[in-house]
């Protein structure tokens, strides 16, 4: 899970750059501002690979992809782009523990029928 979770968070560091220079031509937002929010987004996105296993690793995956569909009301592509990167996660959470569950079958497997771990090769 977390590779495939990883990877839509560094993704996602892409997606808000370039959604902070979009939104650096609105005549209403201060440059500093832009920057300073996509900043911290792009840094939480790039943090939060570190602690996606870790208890609420997710759920702040969660709150990331609501606060990344809530910008559209700034860069309004963002509504759709959002909604693409939340499905993105919901596959990269839902499959990657698919996935984790079946290397721990076949690791268990095959302990059982070689009494041995298949890292102590």
């Amino acid at each position: 899970m977390r590779t495939l979770c990883a990877s839509t968070l560094i993704g996602e560091v892409f997606l808000i750059g370039f959604a902070g220079l979009v939104a650096m031509k609105d005549p209403d937002l201060a440059m500093s501002t832009v920057w300073t929010v996509s900043g911290v987004a792009m840094l939480l996105c790039v943090l939060l690979c570190g602690v996606i296993t870790r208890p609420g690793g997710v759920q702040l995956g969660w709150a990331l992809q609501i606060v990344l569909i809530a910008s559209g009301f700034i860069v309004p592509t963002m509504f759709f782009m959002g909604a693409m990167f939340a499905a993105l996660w919901w596959a990269s959470v839902h499959y990657g523990r698919k996935i984790d569950e079946a290397k721990a079958r076949f690791a268990a497997q095959t302990r059982s029928t070689t009494g041995t771990s298949p890292d102590a090769a």
